[in-house]
């Protein structure tokens, strides 16, 4: 109860000096449709107890929102050259959760919830399903009308962003260097495919792998060249944490104190003089993570937000009015 008390107080003073959440505010639609996010958390538990990789998914799901135009569920529109169509995003899921909970919110709150505001409160409550922390978050987003593939590449991080390339990144979007350590810490949970850490190996002619990143444990190394063999399927993924892959917890930063950071971009974050303090402070004190991850989760879910006459609110999520 004194985490989540604690939790919620950051979070308020965080909202409280944000410029970008001016318009949204909390319980949003304590008048307009006040089970609503009671509706989202359902919904998220119920499709997570059948699938645990659920909660990953609408994390990274997230993400890949609100780095693109902002958080307004863009990528959640279907069609040609969309977000979604792009290659970055062709292996993003949680779509169906997020589709089950606006046909719930439909049904009892017609158009009134936006899809904006379940893909941000979905990622919240997913956090807390696999043992993170709870706090609340502001909601009033209105959903985008467009969504273009050619804006996600310049938006997105690469797993083998330089650490300047990903400061930069994280700055365009009004996040600082210690939210960028802080919310790399999603790779607690979720998977990646083999190609997204295949640079971290070189392949010889027949097609035997070797380590050629030095930064990575040689044990942990082979592990993942056993899973990720030269000729394995484009489909075939490992856990971003070898470690305890469903569990919300600070075992990431642990992990890439053991130099078994899945990516380059994870390790990068032990090897730099900028970070690698913040890196063992998190490793150390699992409840500072959960108060760091409260309020740079605020800040994530603020970026780009279209409010009050911006935007609309779809009927359906996959596609504009």
């Amino acid at each position: 109860m004194e985490t989540k008390i604690t939790l919620l107080i950051a979070v308020l003073l965080s909202f409280a000096a944000s410029p970008s959440c001016a318009s949204l505010s909390f319980n949003f639609y304590a008048t307009s449709c006040p089970a609503a996010e009671f509706m989202v958390s359902n919904t998220v538990r119920s499709a997570s107890s059948s699938d645990p990789t659920i909660p990953g998914k609408l994390l990274r799901l997230l993400f890949h929102d609100c780095f693109v135009e902002g958080c307004d569920a863009s990528v959640l529109l279907q069609g040609n050259g969309t977000e979604r169509s792009d290659p970055a995003n062709t292996s993003l899921g949680g779509f169906s959760v997020i589709d089950s909970a606006k046909r719930v919110l439909e049904i009892f709150c017609p158009g009134v919830v936006s899809c904006a505001d379940i893909v941000a409160l979905a990622a919240r409550d997913a956090v807390v399903v696999a043992g993170g922390p709870e706090f609340q978050i502001p909601t009033g987003r209105r959903d985008g009308r467009t969504s273009d593939a050619a804006n996600v590449r310049p938006n997105i991080a690469d797993t083998s962003f330089t650490m300047n390339e990903m400061i930069k990144l994280f700055n365009s979007k009004g996040l600082s260097l210690d939210d960028l350590v802080t919310l790399s810490g999603a790779h607690t949970i979720g998977s990646a495919h083999c190609n997204a850490f295949s640079d971290r190996f070189q392949m010889d002619s027949k097609g035997k792998l070797t380590l050629i990143d030095t930064s990575l444990d040689s044990r942990y190394a082979d592990e993942l060249m056993k899973k990720c063999p030269s000729d394995s399927s484009a489909s075939k993924t490992v856990n971003n944490d070898p470690e305890t892959s469903l569990a919300f917890d600070n075992q990431y930063y642990s992990n890439l104190l053991a130099h078994k950071g899945l990516f380059q971009s994870d390790s990068i974050l032990l090897e730099d003089g900028r970070t690698r303090a913040k890196v063992e402070a998190l490793a150390n004190d699992q409840e500072s993570f959960f108060r760091s991850w409260g309020e740079s989760f605020l800040k994530l879910t603020a970026i780009g937000v279209k409010t009050d006459d911006e935007g609309e609110i779809r009927r359906s999520c996959s596609f504009a009015n």
